[in-house]
Order: C-alpha cells, then sequence, then structure tokens
C-alpha cells in the first residue's frame, strides 16, 4: 500500500474515534432513544470523516507526488519534477525536492561526461591496463589490452588465469608475479617486445581491485639507443674534421712546394694523403646524415610514380596492384629508405628478376597504414644479423659502413612507422615497411 493511503487511513481512523467519542457523551446527557443515539452519533462520525476526507485530499496529492519522485530517486531518475504546486509546508518541499533533483541532474551528466571522456583515454592509451576484482575476474581492459592477450577480442567476465592460458610464457609470468618491472617476450616472426609493468591495489565498491598497466617499451629502448649511437657519431664527426681541416691544409702546402721539385715519389704520396682524406670526409659525411636526419615534411605520395622512378635504378619485379589511396611520406626520405632496401636486396646474392616490390594496405593495432614489402631470394640472414642488422655500424660487408639499415630505421621510426626482417622459407629475405595511413 503506497506511503499516503497508509496516512490517509491512519488519520481517518483517529478522526472517527476523535468525533463518536463526544457525540456520544453527548447523547448519553439526552434521555434519547437508543435508535435516535445512534443515529446522531454515526451522523456525526460521517460528516466528521467526510470533513477530514475533502481536507486531506491535497494532502495527499503532495504526499503522492513526494513518494513517486523518491522512487524515481532510487532507481537514480532526476529527470522527473513533481507538479504539486500548493502554497504551503508540502508545497515548500517539493519545490525542494525539484530543486535538488536539478542538482542531481546536473551532477549526474557531469560524472557521466567525465566518465565518457576517461573510457575515451583509456581506450585511446597505448598502454594496456586491466582491472581485476579479487575473486579473479578481469572488470576492465582497454583496446590496447585486448590485442596483447586475446588479439583484439572482449576480455571482461573473463578469469584471469583463462587469459593467462593463451598469453607468452613471459607475459603470464609477469602477471602471475604480480610486481612492477622489465619483461620481455617473443612475438610472432622472432620479433622481441619489452614492456614495463606497474601494478596497484585499491578498494572499490567494498572490494579490493588490482590494477595492472603495461607499458610498450621496445620503440622507446630502441630510440635511446640510436640517440646513444647518434651523439657518440656527432663527437667522433667533430674531432675527425677539427683533424682534417689542418692537415688538408698542410698537404695543400706539400703539394705546393713538391710541384718546384722533380721528385714523382712525393707526388704519388700526396695524391694518396688527398685521396684518403676525400674518402674520410664522405664517411663522415654519410655518418652526419644519419645523426642529423631531418624531421620529415610528409606529402601525399604517388605510388605509381615512386615505383617508376626506383625502377630507373634498379631492376625489380612489382606484385598485385597498387593501392587505391596515396601515401603519406617524406618523398626524398622515403625513397631513400627504399634504394637502401633495393641495394641490400641485389647485394643479397638474389637474381635481380627474383627481388619483387609490394605495397598493400594494412591494419597495425586499430590503425590503417601501408606495408611495403620487399622480397628477395639470397642467401638470407642468420639469427645473430637478423638481429643486429638495425644497429648503427653494423655490417657483414667488408666495406660497409653498417650504417644503411640504420638510416632505413631510423626513416620508419620517424614516420612513426616500423620495419622488420624476415626469413623467407623459399630462401631469401622479406623486408617490411609499415607507414601509418594519414588522410
Amino acid at each position: 500500500m503506497p506511503v499516503f493511503h497508509r496516512i490517509q487511513t491512519k488519520l481517518l481512523v483517529i478522526a472517527a474515534f476523535t468525533s463518536a467519542l463526544p457525540a456520544s457523551i453527548l447523547v448519553w446527557q439526552q434521555d434519547w432513544s437508543l435508535m435516535l443515539s445512534s443515529a446522531v452519533v454515526l451522523l456525526a462520525v460521517t460528516l466528521i470523516l467526510l470533513l477530514t476526507h475533502l481536507l486531506l485530499q491535497p494532502i495527499n496529492q503532495g504526499l503522492q507526488a513526494l513518494e513517486s519522485g523518491l522512487l524515481n530517486f532510487k532507481d537514480g531518475e532526476f529527470s522527473t519534477l513533481l507538479g504539486y504546486k500548493g502554497h504551503d509546508e508540502l508545497g515548500g518541499l517539493c519545490q525542494l525536492y525539484n530543486e535538488t533533483a536539478n542538482k542531481l541532474r546536473q551532477e549526474k551528466q557531469w560524472i557521466y561526461q567525465r566518465e565518457l571522456m576517461l573510457d575515451k583515454v583509456l581506450q585511446s592509451s597505448p598502454q594496456a591496463l586491466l582491472l581485476i576484482d579479487d575473486s579473479q575476474h578481469l572488470v576492465y581492459s582497454n583496446q590496447t589490452a585486448r590485442e596483447l592477450f586475446l588479439k583484439g577480442q572482449r576480455l571482461e567476465g573473463s578469469l584471469l588465469k583463462d587469459i593467462l592460458a593463451t598469453a607468452p610464457e613471459a607475459l603470464g609470468a609477469a602477471l602471475s608475479h604480480g610486481k612492477d618491472g622489465l619483461f620481455s617476450f617473443e612475438v610472432a616472426d622472432n620479433e622481441v617486445q619489452t614492456w614495463h609493468l606497474s601494478t596497484g591495489r585499491f578498494l572499490l565498491n567494498n572490494q579490493y581491485h588490482h590494477l595492472y598497466l603495461f607499458k610498450h617499451l621496445t620503440r622507446e629502448l630502441s630510440r635511446q639507443e640510436v640517440a646513444v649511437w647518434k651523439k657518440v657519431i656527432r663527437v667522433i664527426s667533430h674531432e675527425l674534421n677539427n683533424s682534417l681541416a689542418p692537415i688538408s691544409s698542410m698537404l695543400h702546402s706539400g703539394q705546393v712546394l713538391a710541384g718546384k721539385l722533380d721528385e714523382p715519389r712525393l707526388a704519388r704520396v700526396f695524391n694518396t694523403i688527398d685521396d684518403r682524406i676525400r674518402h674520410l670526409s664522405e664517411f663522415i659525411q654519410g655518418y652526419g646524415r644519419f645523426a642529423k636526419l631531418p624531421t620529415p615534411q610528409p606529402v601525399n605520395i604517388d605510388w605509381q610514380e615512386l615505383i617508376n622512378t626506383l625502377k630507373l635504378q634498379w631492376s625489380f619485379q612489382y606484385l598485385g596492384e597498387l593501392p587505391q589511396l596515396n601515401g603519406y611520406a617524406d618523398r626524398a626520405q622515403l625513397e631513400q629508405l627504399l634504394i637502401n632496401l633495393l641495394k641490400n636486396a641485389h647485394e643479397s646474392g638474389s637474381k635481380p628478376e627474383n627481388i619483387e616490390v609490394s605495397i598493400d594496405l594494412s591494419n597495425e593495432g586499430q590503425q590503417r597504414g601501408h606495408i611495403i614489402s620487399i622480397n628477395d631470394q639470397g642467401k638470407g640472414m642468420s639469427e645473430t644479423v637478423m638481429s643486429n642488422a638495425l644497429l648503427p655500424f653494423y655490417s657483414t660487408k667488408s666495406s660497409g659502413t653498417g650504417l644503411g639499415l640504420a638510416l632505413c630505421r631510423e626513416i620508419a621510426e620517424a614516420h612513426q612507422g616500423k620495419i622488420s626482417f624476415y626469413n623467407r622459407t623459399q630462401g631469401g629475405v622479406s623486408v617490411k615497411v609499415w607507414l601509418p595511413l594519414v588522410s
């Protein structure tokens, strides 16, 4: 029974009792018959009940409105306002209710907007996030976590042990250990990734929850490693340039003096020194280009035009159809990257007709991009060579500088892309360059 009905019943009982008692005393003092006395008492009670009912009507309306409003509050609904406008105490309470409902509705909208913003930030974060309750059920995960553990499938509601059953062993061990630190594991095609795990525990809805944050550090560590190499190169280049300048000056003076003497051996000595100085200068300039790679200036890339340009310099077969969407990259840097890779393919021992190039649309996580593949049928790469191929100064060639592939990686990462190497089952190496698609 609604609250206002119960109150109304109680008030009517009290009114009936309080009206029947004095009427009975009054009738008792009169010498009336029993029938007349009963009729008078019944009439008095009826009139009082009718009057009480009429007086309670507005009160009932106000109580009914308040009860409906409070039930809405209980259900978390703050958009309904009370229509009772009486100029009495209940009217004041209803007005106060409406003001409270407006305030709560505004706060609910503000909290909802904050939750949307927070969810958007968490879902787009490059860090993987897992929230697990004390029963080991996963409560929340973002897109990066879904990609890391189940290739984009939904994780919420799953048990932690079920998630770890399909995860890489090192990833599962780090999560089970539950402490902050670095760990690495191997993904597809022999690629090793390094991650940092941060953990936390807090009380939420009267239950303890565990928060796990995974930060991908592979690219950051590579960036720091390259930054150290660049600093070393700049220092060495500076010192060599400081030494080459006076040597070149003294060489010129020596050549002038030697010209006055009829001694062929001196001319050969000075020519050899001059040749080595030029070679060393070119060597330093090559390292300088790597150490001071300019910020990319992306423009729309016409793939057909780029392929035609590359074919003027190197022989290769293009496979498939060109993508309908143009690329977006620094034209000169992208061309230099592909020239270096084609040069390596030709030097791998592969026949020119077996070198293949293809460009396709591809997804990297949730981001679309172009993937450029260059395949050869050369000698392939050993594990040692593949793991060190992108490091500056590393080369398997007697005359190599070890900068070609390092420069390729630097260009790819400057475009927010990546480069990777794979040995092909039919022999040779496949190099893949992924560049994000920018519309």
